[in-house]
């Protein structure tokens, strides 16, 4: 005989200052691997060059999506801004 078991799962609703954060986070994470795309890019050789055309095609995209939802909430990524949250991951990491 098996007993079933209901897995319970709590979701927790996230304050506005949470998202703001991951948004920036995010900014700041597809920014860097565009700029590793691009540097990979140079020196790239056969197929590798379509795989980095694509990736810094999808960063691309990906930037302008959380751009675009970065200033509909009124989000602004300075570089300070962008300097301290770094420096706090840093830290934590």
């Amino acid at each position: 005989m098996k007993d079933n078991f209901i897995k319970e799962k709590i979701i927790k609703d996230k304050t506005e200052l949470q998202i703001q954060n991951e948004i920036l986070k995010s900014i700041i994470q597809t920014k860097q691997e565009l700029d590793y795309a691009n540097k990979n890019f140079e020196y790239a050789q056969g197929d590798l060059i379509d795989y980095y055309a694509y990736e810094i095609k999808a960063n691309r995209a990906k930037l302008d999506y959380l751009m675009k939802k970065a200033k509909s909430k009124s989000i602004a990524l300075d570089m300070v801004n962008e300097l301290k949250i770094r420096l706090y991951e840093d830290k934590v990491i």
